[in-house]
Formats: structure tokens, C-alpha cells, sequence
């Protein structure tokens, strides 16, 4: 195993790191501030990025920081199932009995957002992920069911997630009742060559490194080879540690970076 080889704690730019150990990007930081924003605020808000972009890991983040007290965080991704399937999955996160009639369902979802806003004092926060999935239609119950006395009161946070044409299909006309409602919306944009030194030196120290075990060269090739998307980062150099523990070469260099990028098609 090339931790043992590299002298290294753990294996290093895995997706099981702890929140509190993520790494602070521009974007991070950014979308951190806006979410915080939108749990002061309530309402809804919309997070996109490309695949493996990180979005999913600040929304991780900002989950583990809510007071479990204060708010109760619903998480559903919508390519699980029907969209029937999705309003009972919410009406049972919720704590009510899930219906089989759409008009029911939207009555005890609502019920269910008011009567922990407003009794319990919690504010539930829904996560709709692979938003990009959903019909144009189901957008537009989204609109009606989060829609609170006449719209005058928002006892929830609503965050809808999805990949960049999610914002594109929500602009449409036929949408416009959900994006006028939408306060906070963010694109999580890839790390610049800066950040994905950083990116990676931070994990390697998180793992216990204690030399520099990519050459700067190697560092600037898997900038370039990446674009800077942190889990295209993750598994390039992963990939090239593997490679360098089977050839015993104590340091990774751009060579080593193209050859491994060129055979796993990073």
C-alpha cells in the first residue's frame, strides 16, 4: 500500500474526510457565507457546479454545523424514484404519515414545515439534489408547495442542487413562479493552479506527509490536466501515488503525472 510507502498516516484525497478538515477554497468559503445567509434568512436557494465539483461537500459542511436543536435537515435526491416518491419521502422526514393522493401529501408537508416552525420552534431544511433531473412540472409544484401564508412567510430552508443547467432551465418562462422566489443562488467554480497546490498539500498534511511528495512540475501538470475540479484532482493523484509506490520512486514528477493521466484517461 503506497501510505506505507510514503511514510503517510492514511490515504490522503479521500471523499471520507472529516468536514472540518475540507479545504477552504474561494468557493468554499463563498458558498459557506451564502448558505449561512440563507439559514439566517429562510427561503429558498440554488447551488449548481459540474460533477465532483465539491458542492455536495459544503452542503455536507454546512449540514454538520446546524444546530440539530434548532433545525432538522431533510436530504433527498430526486433520481431515487417518482416524483410521488419524493413528496411521501419528505412527508416521512417531516414525521407525517405519507399519503397517496397528491392534494394529501401537499397538505401534510405543509402541516408538517408549520407545525415545526411554529410549535417546535425548528426549522427544517430541505437538500434536493440532482435537481437537473426534474420535469418542468414538478418545478412548478415546488413553487406552490413551498408557498406559505399567501407567500408572506418562509418557516423553512429549501436548497435545490444540480449540475450548471439547472439555472438555465429554472430561468425559462414557464419557471419563473420558482426563480422569482429563489434568494440565494451560487456556481461553485473550479480551483485555480494556486488552489490545487494548496488542495493537494493540504491533503498529503492531513495524511501525515512529511516531504514534498509531488515536484512543483507535477503539482502544475495535474492543475492543468484537471482544470482544477477537486475529484478529478482526488483521483489523478491517488492514481499517480500508486504508480510511484510500484516503481519505489520517492517523488512524483510531471512525467510520472502524464503518463498515469494518459493510461486512466484523467
Amino acid at each position: 500500500m503506497f501510505t506505507s510507502f510514503y511514510s503517510l498516516a492514511k490515504r490522503p484525497f479521500s471523499k471520507e474526510i472529516e468536514t472540518k478538515n475540507l479545504f477552504p477554497s474561494e468557493s468554499f468559503t463563498e458558498l459557506s457565507a451564502r448558505l449561512n445567509y440563507l439559514k439566517d434568512s429562510r427561503g429558498i436557494g440554488v447551488v449548481v457546479g459540474e460533477p465532483g465539483a465539491g458542492k455536495t461537500s459544503t452542503l455536507r459542511s454546512f449540514v454538520n454545523y446546524l444546530n440539530p436543536s434548532l433545525f432538522k435537515v431533510i436530504y433527498f435526491p430526486l433520481s431515487t424514484g417518482t416524483v410521488m416518491d419524493f413528496y411521501r419521502g419528505l412527508a416521512y422526514g417531516l414525521g407525517e404519515m405519507p399519503g397517496f393522493r397528491k392534494v394529501d401529501l401537499f397538505r401534510r408537508i405543509q402541516k408538517g414545515v408549520t407545525t415545526l416552525h411554529n410549535e417546535k420552534k425548528i426549522t427544517p431544511v430541505f437538500i434536493l439534489d440532482e435537481m437537473q433531473l426534474s420535469s418542468n412540472k414538478f418545478l412548478n409544484d415546488l413553487s406552490i408547495l413551498f408557498n406559505f401564508s399567501m407567500d408572506s412567510d418562509n418557516p423553512f430552508v429549501l436548497i435545490l442542487a444540480g449540475l450548471p443547467y439547472l439555472m438555465d432551465r429554472l430561468a425559462l418562462a414557464h419557471n419563473q413562479s420558482l426563480n422569482q422566489r429563489i434568494i440565494m443562488r451560487f456556481k461553485v467554480n473550479p480551483l485555480s493552479k494556486e488552489e490545487v497546490n494548496a488542495y493537494i498539500n493540504h491533503h498529503l498534511n492531513l495524511a501525515g506527509a512529511n516531504y514534498e511528495i509531488f515536484s512543483p512540475m507535477a503539482l502544475e501538470a495535474i492543475a492543468s490536466r484537471t482544470h482544477g475540479w477537486p475529484r478529478l484532482i482526488n483521483n489523478l493523484a491517488t492514481n499517480c501515488l500508486l504508480y510511484g509506490c510500484q516503481k519505489r520512486l520517492n517523488t512524483i514528477d510531471e512525467e510520472v503525472v502524464m503518463k498515469v493521466s494518459n493510461e486512466t484517461g484523467l
